[in-house]
Protein backbone atom coordinates (compact mmCIF):
# COMPACT_ATOMS: atom_id res chain seq x y z
CA UNK A 1 0.00 0.00 0.00
CA UNK A 2 1.40 3.41 -0.96
CA UNK A 3 1.22 6.52 1.16
CA UNK A 4 -1.30 7.96 -1.27
CA UNK A 5 -3.73 5.22 -0.22
CA UNK A 6 -3.36 6.10 3.44
CA UNK A 7 -3.57 9.18 5.61
CA UNK A 8 -0.83 11.71 4.96
CA UNK A 9 1.72 11.95 7.76
CA UNK A 10 2.50 15.63 8.00
CA UNK A 11 5.46 14.92 10.28
CA UNK A 12 7.53 14.06 7.20
CA UNK A 13 7.05 17.59 5.85
CA UNK A 14 8.65 19.10 8.95
CA UNK A 15 11.57 16.72 9.31
CA UNK A 16 14.98 18.41 8.97
CA UNK A 17 16.78 17.61 5.74
CA UNK A 18 20.57 17.44 5.49
CA UNK A 19 22.37 17.85 2.18
CA UNK A 20 26.17 18.02 2.32
CA UNK A 21 26.75 20.03 5.51
CA UNK A 22 23.61 22.14 5.20
CA UNK A 23 20.63 21.18 7.34
CA UNK A 24 17.25 22.61 6.38
CA UNK A 25 14.73 22.97 9.18
CA UNK A 26 12.03 21.29 7.07
CA UNK A 27 11.29 20.01 3.55
CA UNK A 28 9.43 23.12 2.34
CA UNK A 29 11.10 25.35 -0.24
CA UNK A 30 10.15 28.80 -1.52
CA UNK A 31 10.55 28.43 -5.27
CA UNK A 32 12.42 31.13 -7.24
CA UNK A 33 9.78 33.53 -8.55
CA UNK A 34 10.71 36.38 -10.87
CA UNK A 35 9.17 39.70 -9.85
CA UNK A 36 10.87 41.94 -12.46
CA UNK A 37 11.33 44.74 -9.93
CA UNK A 38 15.08 45.34 -9.94
CA UNK A 39 16.74 48.56 -11.04
CA UNK A 40 19.79 47.97 -13.26
CA UNK A 41 19.87 44.50 -11.70
CA UNK A 42 20.06 45.84 -8.14
CA UNK A 43 18.02 44.62 -5.19
CA UNK A 44 15.38 47.18 -4.17
CA UNK A 45 13.12 47.65 -1.15
CA UNK A 46 10.61 45.49 -3.00
CA UNK A 47 12.91 42.48 -2.82
CA UNK A 48 13.65 43.03 0.87
CA UNK A 49 9.99 43.02 1.90
CA UNK A 50 9.12 40.22 -0.57
CA UNK A 51 11.88 37.85 0.52
CA UNK A 52 11.53 38.79 4.18
CA UNK A 53 7.83 38.00 4.12
CA UNK A 54 8.45 34.61 2.53
CA UNK A 55 11.33 33.71 4.86
CA UNK A 56 9.30 34.65 7.93
CA UNK A 57 6.63 32.13 6.91
CA UNK A 58 8.59 29.12 8.10
CA UNK A 59 10.01 27.42 4.99
CA UNK A 60 13.30 25.57 5.23
CA UNK A 61 14.90 26.99 2.08
CA UNK A 62 14.15 30.33 0.42
CA UNK A 63 15.14 31.02 -3.18
CA UNK A 64 15.90 34.49 -4.43
CA UNK A 65 14.58 34.85 -7.97
CA UNK A 66 16.60 34.04 -11.06
CA UNK A 67 19.50 36.44 -11.44
CA UNK A 68 21.08 37.25 -14.79
CA UNK A 69 24.75 36.54 -15.53
CA UNK A 70 25.04 39.49 -17.92
CA UNK A 71 22.89 42.27 -19.31
CA UNK A 72 22.14 40.31 -22.48
CA UNK A 73 20.82 37.47 -20.31
CA UNK A 74 18.02 39.50 -18.75
CA UNK A 75 14.44 38.62 -19.58
CA UNK A 76 13.23 42.16 -18.90
CA UNK A 77 14.70 45.48 -17.80
CA UNK A 78 13.50 44.58 -14.28
CA UNK A 79 15.45 41.34 -13.85
CA UNK A 80 17.65 40.88 -10.82
CA UNK A 81 21.32 40.87 -11.75
CA UNK A 82 24.56 39.27 -10.68
CA UNK A 83 26.71 40.52 -13.54
CA UNK A 84 28.78 43.04 -11.58
CA UNK A 85 30.44 43.13 -8.18
CA UNK A 86 28.25 46.02 -7.06
CA UNK A 87 25.23 43.69 -7.04
CA UNK A 88 26.70 41.64 -4.18
CA UNK A 89 25.87 44.06 -1.37
CA UNK A 90 22.13 43.98 -2.06
CA UNK A 91 22.12 40.20 -2.38
CA UNK A 92 24.06 39.93 0.87
CA UNK A 93 21.31 41.94 2.54
CA UNK A 94 18.84 39.26 1.42
CA UNK A 95 20.95 36.31 2.62
CA UNK A 96 21.40 37.94 6.02
CA UNK A 97 17.67 38.59 6.27
CA UNK A 98 16.79 35.00 5.37
CA UNK A 99 19.29 33.62 7.90
CA UNK A 100 17.95 35.89 10.64
CA UNK A 101 14.53 34.32 10.12
CA UNK A 102 15.81 30.76 10.51
CA UNK A 103 15.85 29.62 6.88
CA UNK A 104 18.63 28.76 4.43
CA UNK A 105 19.09 30.88 1.32
CA UNK A 106 19.39 29.93 -2.34
CA UNK A 107 19.84 31.76 -5.62
CA UNK A 108 19.05 30.72 -9.18
CA UNK A 109 21.61 31.78 -11.80
CA UNK A 110 20.28 32.24 -15.33
CA UNK A 111 20.60 33.56 -18.86
CA UNK A 112 17.40 34.25 -20.80
CA UNK A 113 18.72 33.28 -24.23
CA UNK A 114 16.15 33.81 -26.96
CA UNK A 115 13.46 34.80 -24.43
CA UNK A 116 15.29 38.01 -23.52
CA UNK A 117 14.42 41.60 -24.41
CA UNK A 118 10.83 41.08 -23.28
CA UNK A 119 8.22 43.21 -21.57
CA UNK A 120 7.30 42.49 -17.98
CA UNK A 121 4.30 40.13 -17.91
CA UNK A 122 1.90 42.83 -16.73
CA UNK A 123 3.09 45.10 -19.53
CA UNK A 124 2.21 42.54 -22.17
CA UNK A 125 4.96 39.94 -21.93
CA UNK A 126 5.83 40.27 -25.61
CA UNK A 127 9.01 41.52 -27.30
CA UNK A 128 10.13 45.04 -26.46
CA UNK A 129 9.50 47.64 -29.15
CA UNK A 130 9.02 51.30 -29.93
CA UNK A 131 5.97 51.61 -27.67
CA UNK A 132 8.04 50.49 -24.68
CA UNK A 133 10.73 53.04 -25.50
CA UNK A 134 8.07 55.76 -25.68
CA UNK A 135 6.27 54.69 -22.52
CA UNK A 136 9.15 53.74 -20.22
CA UNK A 137 12.40 54.35 -22.08
CA UNK A 138 12.94 50.59 -22.24
CA UNK A 139 14.14 49.36 -25.60
CA UNK A 140 15.19 45.92 -26.83
CA UNK A 141 18.73 44.55 -27.01
CA UNK A 142 20.37 41.90 -29.15
CA UNK A 143 19.66 38.39 -27.85
CA UNK A 144 21.54 35.13 -28.39
CA UNK A 145 20.83 31.40 -28.52
CA UNK A 146 22.46 28.15 -29.67
CA UNK A 147 20.68 28.52 -33.02
CA UNK A 148 19.01 31.47 -34.73
CA UNK A 149 15.45 30.34 -34.03
CA UNK A 150 12.95 32.91 -32.76
CA UNK A 151 10.91 31.95 -29.70
CA UNK A 152 7.62 32.77 -31.43
CA UNK A 153 6.13 34.56 -34.40
CA UNK A 154 6.87 38.27 -34.10
CA UNK A 155 9.76 37.74 -31.70
CA UNK A 156 13.32 38.84 -32.39
CA UNK A 157 15.53 36.22 -34.04
CA UNK A 158 18.50 35.54 -31.76
CA UNK A 159 22.10 35.63 -32.91
CA UNK A 160 23.58 32.13 -33.10
CA UNK A 161 26.36 31.95 -30.52
CA UNK A 162 29.89 31.58 -31.84
CA UNK A 163 32.47 29.42 -30.07
CA UNK A 164 34.03 32.63 -28.78
CA UNK A 165 30.74 33.90 -27.36
CA UNK A 166 30.18 30.53 -25.69
CA UNK A 167 33.52 30.91 -23.90
CA UNK A 168 32.53 34.41 -22.80
CA UNK A 169 29.25 33.18 -21.33
CA UNK A 170 31.03 30.38 -19.46
CA UNK A 171 33.18 33.01 -17.79
CA UNK A 172 30.12 35.16 -17.07
CA UNK A 173 28.59 32.21 -15.26
CA UNK A 174 31.81 31.61 -13.35
CA UNK A 175 31.88 35.22 -12.16
CA UNK A 176 28.20 35.03 -11.21
CA UNK A 177 28.73 31.88 -9.12
CA UNK A 178 31.63 33.58 -7.31
CA UNK A 179 29.49 36.63 -6.57
CA UNK A 180 26.68 34.40 -5.28
CA UNK A 181 29.18 32.68 -3.00
CA UNK A 182 30.46 36.03 -1.78
CA UNK A 183 26.88 37.17 -1.09
CA UNK A 184 26.54 34.31 1.41
CA UNK A 185 24.01 32.01 -0.26
CA UNK A 186 23.79 28.46 1.08
CA UNK A 187 22.59 26.91 -2.19
CA UNK A 188 23.34 27.79 -5.81
CA UNK A 189 21.07 26.61 -8.61
CA UNK A 190 21.81 26.61 -12.34
CA UNK A 191 18.68 27.35 -14.36
CA UNK A 192 18.40 24.86 -17.25
CA UNK A 193 14.62 25.07 -17.73
CA UNK A 194 11.74 27.02 -19.23
CA UNK A 195 13.21 27.73 -22.66
CA UNK A 196 16.07 29.92 -21.43
CA UNK A 197 19.64 29.63 -22.70
CA UNK A 198 20.77 26.40 -21.05
CA UNK A 199 17.47 24.65 -21.84
CA UNK A 200 17.76 25.85 -25.44
CA UNK A 201 21.13 24.13 -25.69
CA UNK A 202 19.71 20.89 -24.26
CA UNK A 203 16.62 20.66 -26.45
CA UNK A 204 16.64 19.75 -30.15
CA UNK A 205 13.81 22.27 -30.52
CA UNK A 206 16.22 25.09 -29.72
CA UNK A 207 19.57 23.62 -30.74
CA UNK A 208 20.24 22.76 -34.37
CA UNK A 209 24.01 23.28 -34.23
CA UNK A 210 26.30 20.99 -36.21
CA UNK A 211 29.40 21.50 -34.05
CA UNK A 212 30.53 20.04 -30.72
CA UNK A 213 27.66 21.80 -28.90
CA UNK A 214 24.91 20.20 -30.99
CA UNK A 215 24.17 17.26 -33.31
CA UNK A 216 23.16 14.73 -30.64
CA UNK A 217 22.20 14.60 -26.97
CA UNK A 218 25.82 14.41 -25.80
CA UNK A 219 26.69 17.50 -27.81
CA UNK A 220 23.60 19.41 -26.66
CA UNK A 221 24.44 18.61 -23.02
CA UNK A 222 28.05 19.75 -23.33
CA UNK A 223 27.65 23.44 -22.46
CA UNK A 224 25.14 23.00 -19.61
CA UNK A 225 27.42 20.31 -18.15
CA UNK A 226 30.47 22.56 -18.49
CA UNK A 227 28.71 25.32 -16.62
CA UNK A 228 27.40 22.95 -13.95
CA UNK A 229 30.98 21.77 -13.44
CA UNK A 230 32.12 25.39 -13.03
CA UNK A 231 29.37 25.94 -10.43
CA UNK A 232 30.48 22.88 -8.46
CA UNK A 233 34.14 23.94 -8.73
CA UNK A 234 33.45 27.45 -7.46
CA UNK A 235 30.88 26.59 -4.81
CA UNK A 236 32.13 25.63 -1.30
CA UNK A 237 32.50 21.86 -0.91
CA UNK A 238 30.34 21.80 2.20
CA UNK A 239 27.36 23.47 0.48
CA UNK A 240 25.01 22.02 -2.17
CA UNK A 241 24.46 22.82 -5.84
CA UNK A 242 21.10 22.31 -7.58
CA UNK A 243 20.11 22.28 -11.25
CA UNK A 244 16.59 23.16 -12.40
CA UNK A 245 15.47 21.39 -15.56
CA UNK A 246 12.46 21.18 -17.79
CA UNK A 247 11.97 17.45 -17.41
CA UNK A 248 10.10 17.34 -20.73
CA UNK A 249 9.47 19.88 -23.47
CA UNK A 250 6.00 18.55 -24.19
CA UNK A 251 4.11 15.49 -25.32
CA UNK A 252 6.22 13.42 -27.70
CA UNK A 253 8.41 16.25 -28.92
CA UNK A 254 11.87 17.63 -28.17
CA UNK A 255 13.59 16.89 -24.85
CA UNK A 256 11.94 13.96 -23.09
CA UNK A 257 12.08 12.30 -19.68
CA UNK A 258 14.70 9.73 -20.69
CA UNK A 259 16.91 12.66 -21.73
CA UNK A 260 16.45 14.24 -18.31
CA UNK A 261 17.42 10.99 -16.60
CA UNK A 262 20.57 10.80 -18.74
CA UNK A 263 21.39 14.45 -17.99
CA UNK A 264 20.84 13.90 -14.25
CA UNK A 265 23.23 10.93 -14.32
CA UNK A 266 25.94 13.15 -15.79
CA UNK A 267 25.20 15.94 -13.31
CA UNK A 268 25.55 13.45 -10.46
CA UNK A 269 29.06 12.58 -11.69
CA UNK A 270 29.95 16.27 -11.40
CA UNK A 271 28.79 16.44 -7.78
CA UNK A 272 25.45 18.15 -8.32
CA UNK A 273 23.29 17.44 -5.28
CA UNK A 274 19.68 17.87 -6.41
CA UNK A 275 17.53 18.18 -9.53
CA UNK A 276 14.71 20.73 -9.41
CA UNK A 277 12.08 19.16 -11.67
CA UNK A 278 9.92 21.52 -13.71
CA UNK A 279 8.76 21.26 -17.36
CA UNK A 280 7.94 23.15 -20.53
CA UNK A 281 9.11 26.52 -21.77
CA UNK A 282 8.96 26.21 -25.55
CA UNK A 283 6.17 27.43 -27.78
CA UNK A 284 4.53 24.22 -29.04
CA UNK A 285 1.59 23.19 -31.22
CA UNK A 286 -1.52 22.41 -29.18
CA UNK A 287 -1.20 18.67 -29.75
CA UNK A 288 2.25 18.67 -28.13
CA UNK A 289 1.42 20.72 -25.06
CA UNK A 290 1.67 19.02 -21.71
CA UNK A 291 -1.35 17.35 -20.18
CA UNK A 292 -3.66 19.51 -18.06
CA UNK A 293 -1.88 21.17 -15.16
CA UNK A 294 -3.42 19.35 -12.23
CA UNK A 295 -2.20 19.01 -8.66
CA UNK A 296 1.34 17.64 -8.60
CA UNK A 297 1.41 17.17 -12.37
CA UNK A 298 5.23 17.29 -12.44
CA UNK A 299 5.79 14.82 -9.60
CA UNK A 300 5.99 11.80 -11.95
CA UNK A 301 9.02 13.47 -13.57
CA UNK A 302 10.66 14.04 -10.20
CA UNK A 303 9.93 10.47 -9.11
CA UNK A 304 11.45 8.84 -12.17
CA UNK A 305 14.58 11.02 -12.17
CA UNK A 306 15.03 10.39 -8.44
CA UNK A 307 14.87 6.62 -8.81
CA UNK A 308 16.61 6.11 -12.14
CA UNK A 309 19.41 8.65 -11.73
CA UNK A 310 19.84 8.04 -8.01
CA UNK A 311 19.85 11.75 -7.28
CA UNK A 312 17.62 13.67 -4.83
CA UNK A 313 14.91 15.76 -6.45
CA UNK A 314 12.72 18.73 -5.65
CA UNK A 315 9.08 18.47 -6.67
CA UNK A 316 7.11 21.54 -7.74
CA UNK A 317 3.85 22.35 -9.50
CA UNK A 318 0.37 23.10 -8.16
CA UNK A 319 1.02 21.58 -4.73
CA UNK A 320 -1.34 23.48 -2.47
CA UNK A 321 -2.01 21.51 0.72
CA UNK A 322 0.15 20.00 3.42
CA UNK A 323 -1.38 16.61 2.69
CA UNK A 324 -0.41 16.77 -0.99
CA UNK A 325 3.15 17.72 -0.08
CA UNK A 326 3.49 15.07 2.62
CA UNK A 327 2.14 12.30 0.38
CA UNK A 328 4.66 13.19 -2.34
CA UNK A 329 7.46 12.79 0.20
CA UNK A 330 6.02 9.58 1.64
CA UNK A 331 5.64 8.06 -1.80
CA UNK A 332 9.28 8.78 -2.61
CA UNK A 333 8.40 11.14 -5.45
CA UNK A 334 10.66 13.93 -4.20
CA UNK A 335 12.97 14.88 -1.34
CA UNK A 336 11.94 18.52 -1.07
CA UNK A 337 8.69 20.25 -2.00
CA UNK A 338 8.77 23.72 -3.55
CA UNK A 339 5.83 26.09 -3.68
CA UNK A 340 5.51 29.33 -5.62
CA UNK A 341 2.21 31.08 -6.19
CA UNK A 342 0.61 29.38 -3.20
CA UNK A 343 3.13 31.24 -1.03
CA UNK A 344 2.44 34.52 -2.77
CA UNK A 345 -1.17 34.09 -1.70
CA UNK A 346 -0.31 32.86 1.79
CA UNK A 347 3.35 33.40 2.77
CA UNK A 348 2.57 31.90 6.19
CA UNK A 349 1.58 28.54 4.65
CA UNK A 350 4.44 26.58 6.28
CA UNK A 351 3.82 27.79 9.81
CA UNK A 352 0.05 27.59 9.37
CA UNK A 353 0.27 23.93 8.31
CA UNK A 354 2.73 23.27 11.13
CA UNK A 355 0.65 24.81 13.91
CA UNK A 356 -2.53 23.12 12.70
CA UNK A 357 -0.73 19.76 12.71
CA UNK A 358 1.48 19.99 15.81
CA UNK A 359 0.87 23.15 17.75
CA UNK A 360 3.84 22.89 20.12
CA UNK A 361 6.39 22.48 17.35
CA UNK A 362 4.48 24.71 14.96
CA UNK A 363 4.96 27.76 17.15
CA UNK A 364 8.73 27.29 16.82
CA UNK A 365 8.56 28.21 13.14
CA UNK A 366 6.92 31.52 13.93
CA UNK A 367 9.04 34.62 14.58
CA UNK A 368 8.72 35.54 18.28
CA UNK A 369 7.54 39.02 17.29
CA UNK A 370 4.37 37.29 16.00
CA UNK A 371 4.27 34.12 18.07
CA UNK A 372 4.28 35.77 21.48
CA UNK A 373 1.08 37.68 20.68
CA UNK A 374 -0.69 34.93 18.78
CA UNK A 375 -0.07 32.31 21.46
CA UNK A 376 -1.56 34.69 24.05
CA UNK A 377 -4.57 35.25 21.84
CA UNK A 378 -5.10 31.52 21.42
CA UNK A 379 -4.80 30.92 25.15
CA UNK A 380 -7.28 33.69 25.94
CA UNK A 381 -9.79 33.18 23.14
CA UNK A 382 -9.11 29.73 21.73
CA UNK A 383 -8.42 31.28 18.30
Amino acid sequence: MTASETTADLDVLFEPYRIRELTLRNRIVVSPMATYSAEDGFVTDWHVQHIGKLAAGGAGLVFVEQSSVNTQGRITHGCLGIWKDEHVAGLKRLTALIASLGAASAIQIAHSGRKGASQRPWEGGGPLGAADVAARGEGPWEICAPSSIAFDTGCQSPTEMSLESIEHVVEDYRAAFIRARDAGFDVCELHCAHGYLMHSFLSPLGNQRQDEYGVDRAGRMKLPLRIAAVMREVWPDHLPCFVRISSVDGMGVGWQLEDSVAYAVELKKLGIDMIDCSSGGFKLPAENNLVARTTGFQLPFSERIRHEAGLPTMGVGLIRTGEQAAIALQDGRADLIALGRELLWNPNWPMQIATEHDEANGWKLMPPQYGWWLRRRKAQQGK
